[in-house]
C-alpha cells in the first residue's frame, strides 16, 4: 500500500507504491491485449482455471432436472428424488461458490490495472509531458474513462472463455438429449450468426465516434475563458451529433435484443412440437424435453454476454489507443526505478 513521508516542506504526502500489477511504470504497450498480456498474464491463469471449473459444472444441473421428472413421472421412491435433489443442491452452491471467487478476483485485477493506469495519466500531468489533447482530456480518462478499461481487462480472458465454455457443454448436452430437437434448435439459433455481428459492428463505429466528439467537446470547455457562457457553434453541432449517434445505438441494440429474444422462444415453441410429439410416440421422456427447454434458456445468457464483450473489446481498444497518447514517454527518471507495488 502507500506510504507515508514527510515532504520537502514537512508536510505528510502519499508516496505511489509503484505499478498496481506489479511492473514498473514502463510506457504502455501499443495495443489493449498487449497490455493486458504484460502486465496480467499471472493472475489470468489461475482466472482460466476457474472459470473452466464453472462451466464444465453447468450442465450437471440439467442433467439432475431431467433426472428427478423423469423418476416422478415413473412413481420411482421418492427417497431417490431427495437424494437427486440434494446433488443438485451441492452442485449449484460448488459451481456458485467457484463464480463468487471467480468475480471477486476478476474485480481485484480490473481495480489493479485501473489505479496502474490513473497514476500514469497523473504521473503525465505533474511531470509535465506534452498532450495531444488538453488538460481536460486527462482528468476525464482519470475521472471516467479508465473505469471500463479497467473492468474489461479483469474480464478480458475469463470472460469469453466461460461463455463459450457455456455455449459449448449445453449445445452438447441437448444434442445429447435428443438429436433431433438440438438440430432444430441449432437451426433456429443460426441466423444470431448472420445478424448479430453486422448489427453489433454498426454499434462499434458509432461508439468510436461518440467517444471521440465527447473528448473534443470536454476540451472545448476546458480550453474555453471562464467567464464565457455561449455555446459554441461548433460544439452545439457536436453535441447534436453525439445524440443522433446514441439515437443509432440504441436502436440497433435494442433492435437486436428483440431478434435475439425471438430467436429464443421459436426455439421453445419448436422444442415443445417436436419434444411433445416424441413423447406420445413413446421415443422420449418428459424429462428430456424439461431439461431440453431449460438448455435453450441457457444459451441466450452466454450468448448475449458474448455479444457484449466483443462490443466492449472495440470500445475499450478505442479508448485504449487514445490513452496511449496521454502518457509520458520515456518515463521520468524520478519513477523509472520505483519498487514494485502489492
Amino acid at each position: 500500500m502507500a506510504a507515508v513521508a514527510a515532504s520537502g516542506d514537512g508536510q505528510p504526502g502519499a508516496l505511489p507504491d509503484g505499478d498496481a500489477m506489479g511492473e514498473n511504470l514502463a510506457p504502455l504497450p501499443e495495443g489493449l491485449l498487449r497490455y493486458i498480456a504484460a502486465t496480467t498474464w499471472l493472475h489470468q491463469l489461475p482466472l482460466v482455471a476457474l472459470t473452466i471449473a464453472v462451466f464444465l459444472l453447468e450442465v450437471v444441473p440439467l442433467e439432475l432436472q431431467r433426472r428427478v421428472v423423469n423418476d416422478v413421472t415413473k412413481h420411482r421412491e421418492y427417497g431417490a428424488i431427495v437424494l437427486i435433489c440434494a446433488a443438485y443442491l451441492a452442485a449449484v452452491g460448488l459451481q456458485g461458490s467457484i463464480k463468487l471467487g471467480l468475480n471477486i478476483y476478476r474485480a481485484w485485477v480490473g481495480e489493479r490495472a485501473k489505479r496502474n493506469l490513473r497514476r500514469r495519466i497523473c504521473t503525465a500531468e505533474t511531470a509535465g509531458a506534452t498532450f495531444a489533447q488538453s488538460r481536460g482530456t486527462a482528468v476525464s480518462m482519470v475521472v471516467a474513462e479508465i473505469e471500463p478499461i479497467g473492468n474489461f481487462i479483469g474480464a478480458s480472458a475469463s470472460e469469453p472463455l466461460l461463455q463459450t465454455g457455456i455455449l459449448t457443454t449445453v449445445i452438447a448436452y441437448i444434442i445429447h438429449v435428443d438429436i433431433l430437437m438440438g438440430a432444430v434448435a441449432l437451426a433456429l439459433f443460426a441466423p444470431q450468426l448472420v445478424f448479430v455481428p453486422l448489427m453489433q459492428h454498426a454499434m462499434n463505429r458509432r461508439t468510436g465516434a461518440r467517444v471521440w466528439l465527447l473528448r473534443q467537446i470536454g476540451a472545448g470547455l476546458i480550453a474555453r475563458e471562464a467567464e464565457t457562457h455561449i455555446l459554441d457553434p461548433i460544439d452545439s453541432a457536436r453535441i447534436d451529433r453525439v445524440f443522433h449517434l446514441n439515437m443509432g445505438i440504441f436502436e440497433f441494440k435494442f433492435t437486436m435484443n428483440f431478434l435475439m429474444n425471438l430467436c429464443g422462444h421459436l426455439q421453445i415453441i419448436a422444442a415443445l412440437l417436436i419434444g411433445g410429439w416424441r413423447v406420445l410416440q413413446g421415443d422420449l421422456e418428459i424429462g428430456g424435453v424439461v431439461a431440453f427447454i431449460s438448455g435453450i434458456g441457457r444459451l441466450n445468457d452466454p450468448w448475449g454476454d458474448l455479444v457484449n464483450y466483443f462490443r466492449d473489446l472495440s470500445v475499450t481498444e478505442v479508448k485504449f489507443k487514445l490513452l496511449t497518447g496521454a502518457t509520458p514517454r520515456p518515463i521520468p527518471a524520478r519513477l523509472a526505478g520505483m519498487p514494485a507495488g502489492d
